[in-house]
């Protein structure tokens, strides 16, 4: 080689590694400052505003949450043992509503894309799993939340890959559920009975199944070109037992089910809308009788077979569909056998719907199978990260990146911290809590203290 072949050999070299510079450390064994009961700025501990702990570096922020009169302010509110309880205003939003909490940290991070890894965590203090539907603020009206307040700024579970530099993740928000363990279990996995399924050749689909304790509940999601289900919306809709389903391309679905304490058969019609919400007509009885099963025969007529209540005979009745309900004739007795609900084709497109344990999760998960993907779950979509705490379930520990414990659990921490989990110690409020290694998130109360800094002087900001 001469001379200028050896140069330029050398000089590609060296551009080659100025033009990829180091990944920098990465997330999981990166430091950062964090505090405990963020909203509490100097009411509760010594912390300041939210714009004032993450001018100063802070990358996890925590907001207690409530679901008290979600139906009259359309949002969830901030507080320690109640809304407004333990909350600092000043230099902070003058509302409690979360909307304008989560705005906040927005706009910050919007100002400073650069921020190092930013960890919004909402602390559940309510069972939101008695919230009936969107409207009355389940977890799909929490995604939703997050997800205007954040947009594109959210990084989402799945969007975490491998194990990410701390660099390649600035500028990202990762919310965060924790508190009320119910609500993060049903995060992660739905039970129930009996589900049945409906799709229309748009690959909108309609699940439906009960509680096994006398509810009715529903799904709706659309199938992807991937095989995969994105579930969109999920609420109670009515009682009873054994409920199946027929969707249109309009649609337009009837819901036929049983009585859960007597042996009658009850109609709803319902609208499927753009948003996946559906909007439901009053329940009507029809029949006497067990195992209804429902389906279009085309795009207002139906179908419903069911069994008689003392007898193995199946019956059956032809349906006219109007916008809120149906027109039941010709019924008799018939030889041919329960329709299918558990499994529906439309388009091209199928889906089965079915009940089994994934790993650690009950026998009654609610899964489903399309051409392309097996076992599925029927759920909410993961829009946030979920926390396992020490004495959790296994449920909740499957596949968890964040773990956390008060700061006094040493040996959860550092156990934790070892496997290459993502640990905050909660009540950071000395020295004497500091493990090797370090919790990554020390969340206090006192982060300004001298003895906090000291020992977070290498924090990632």
């Amino acid at each position: 080689m001469n001379r200028l072949g050896a140069y330029l050999t050398a000089l590609t070299a060296v551009s080659s590694l100025i033009a990829t510079p180091a990944a920098g450390p990465a997330f999981v064994d990166s430091i950062f400052l964090a505090t405990h009961n963020s909203y509490s700025g100097n009411v509760d501990g010594a912390k300041g505003s939210i714009p004032y702990q993450l001018d100063h570096g802070v990358r996890f922020i925590e907001l207690d949450v409530h679901d008290n009169d979600y139906a009259a302010n359309h949002d969830y509110s901030i507080g320690h043992s109640s809304p407004g309880d333990l909350v600092d205003h000043a230099g902070n939003p003058s509302s409690n509503l979360l909307h304008d909490w989560l705005a906040l940290i927005s706009s910050w991070s919007s100002a400073h894309p650069t921020h190092a890894p930013l960890v919004v965590m909402l602390d559940l203090k309510d069972d939101l799993t008695d919230n009936a539907n969107f409207a009355a603020g389940n977890l799909t009206a929490l995604n939703a939340e997050l997800q205007s307040s954040f947009g594109a700024q959210l990084l989402h579970p799945a969007d975490y890959i491998g194990s990410p530099s701390v660099d390649s993740l600035r500028g990202r928000v990762l919310p965060l559920l924790s508190g009320d363990s119910g609500t993060r279990t049903e995060y992660k996995r739905d039970v129930g009975y009996r589900p049945a399924v409906a799709i229309n050749s748009r690959g909108q689909i309609v699940e439906v199944h009960d509680s096994g304790a006398g509810g009715l509940w529903y799904w709706t999601g659309v199938l992807g070109s991937d095989g995969t289900v994105s579930w969109l919306r999920h609420g109670k809709y009515d009682t009873g037992i054994s409920p199946a389903v027929a969707l249109n391309d309009s649609g337009q679905l009837v819901e036929v089910h049983q009585s859960e304490t007597a042996s009658t058969l009850w109609y709803h019609v319902g609208q499927l809308g753009s948003d996946g919400e559906i909007t439901w007509q009053a329940s009507h009885q029809y029949d006497n009788g067990v195992t209804p099963t429902v389906a279009f025969t085309g795009s207002g007529s139906l179908v419903e077979v069911h069994r008689s209540q003392s007898s193995s005979q199946n019956w059956t009745w032809n349906g006219v569909l109007s916008s809120a309900s149906v027109s039941w004739t010709g019924n008799a007795k018939t030889s041919s056998p329960l329709l299918t609900k558990s499994s529906a084709s439309s388009g091209g497109r199928s889906i089965t719907v079915y009940t089994a344990a994934d790993g650690p999760t009950e026998s009654q998960t609610l899964r489903y199978n399309t051409s392309s993907v097996t076992g599925g779950r029927i759920r909410y979509q993961q829009t946030a990260f979920d926390e396992f705490q020490a004495g959790d379930s296994a449920t909740l520990q499957q596949g968890a990146l964040f773990y956390a414990s008060t700061a006094t659990d040493s040996s959860f921490i550092v156990s934790a911290r070892q496997s290459g989990h993502v640990v905050r110690g909660w009540d950071f409020d000395s020295a004497s809590d500091a493990t090797t290694p370090l919790a990554n998130y020390p969340a206090s109360n006192t982060p300004w203290a001298s003895w906090y800094q000291s020992l977070t002087a290498g924090a990632v900001q």
